[in-house]
């Protein structure tokens, strides 16, 4: 998605990235992202709530005036819990997502992708 928000934007629309995924949206130095701590799936909001997913898409639409600096990630500070139990249920080895910890450091699939990143 951050490659297509680039395109995007070279050609005059301006795009906002929500994102769950912090590594991989720096990696892909997209113009505008917002971090939303919530389980992936849910950077929009929690379902069912449209207060939340309201002010989600309200805290994007002003991420489009006030993220002037391309490749900063916003953390909109908002917390799926009043715990972080929920990372650990969706990081369970058991048949649940196995998928490797949040790393707050870039990373790429191929050594190609860093260059096409930094461009």
């Amino acid at each position: 998605m951050c490659l297509i928000a680039r395109h995007l934007e070279a050609a005059g629309t301006p795009t906002v990235s929500l994102t769950s995924a912090q590594d991989i949206t720096s990696a892909g130095n997209p113009p505008r992202a917002l971090f939303v701590d919530y389980p992936l799936g849910h950077t929009s909001g929690r379902p069912f709530d449209p207060g939340d997913q309201y002010e989600i898409t309200r805290a994007a639409l002003a991420g489009l005036e006030t993220i002037g600096k391309p490749g900063v990630i916003t953390d909109l500070a908002r917390r799926w819990s009043g715990d972080e139990d929920w990372k650990a249920e969706a990081m369970r080895a058991d048949g649940g997502d196995t998928r490797s910890a949040r790393d707050t450091t870039p990373q790429w699939q191929h050594p190609e992708d860093r260059i096409a990143a930094a461009k």
